[in-house]
């Protein structure tokens, strides 16, 4: 089970008061739930450039381009959760230990032959998408619309990334 991020060695806030729209102990709940997202998103954006990197075969060009936009689409949206749970009064994971905590993408098999490395992906961005409407029901009912958005867009993000990588098998 993973640990929240106070609990993988980061402290829990920064110790400012903050008067925003979701309440403290919401804040607190939401940051968390926010820092497997990005990890997620970390680990996943690491997966996919290892991909981007390696991928071979009558489809090098397109695989390559694809992976080149998904990696550095993950890179920003990593960031911008990440400075969503500054804004919530928390601090952010750093770190592979602590996203290797959080996560839910394995990422530390040796290179396979590309096929295996997409079907992967694939099943990554699936497993993600399903984390992260998990957490955009936990925001919306902590009262939490902004983070709520944010994760609802997350999903249509990896469901379309598992969409384009799956199309690249057939």
């Amino acid at each position: 089970m993973a640990k929240s991020p106070a609990s993988a060695g980061s402290p829990k806030g920064d110790g400012k008061r903050l008067n925003t729209s979701v309440d403290p102990k919401a804040r607190v709940q939401v940051a968390e739930a926010l820092s497997k997202a990005v990890a997620d998103s970390y680990t996943l954006y690491a997966k996919t450039l290892g991909v981007h990197w390696n991928v071979q075969g009558a489809n090098f060009y397109g695989l390559h381009k694809l992976t080149d936009a998904q990696y550095n689409e993950l890179h920003t949206a990593a960031d911008a959760m990440a400075e969503r749970i500054r804004a919530l009064g928390q601090l952010a994971p750093t770190g592979t230990a602590a996203f290797r905590e959080l996560t839910v993408i394995e990422n530390d098999a040796p290179h396979k032959p590309t096929p295996e490395m997409i079907k992967e992906l694939v099943a990554d961005n699936e497993a993600v998408a399903r984390r992260m409407a998990e957490f955009a029901e936990m925001a919306d009912e902590a009262g939490d619309a902004f983070t709520h958005d944010m994760l609802v867009a997350r999903i249509g993000v990896h469901e379309e990334n598992a969409w384009m990588l799956r199309s690249s098998l057939a």
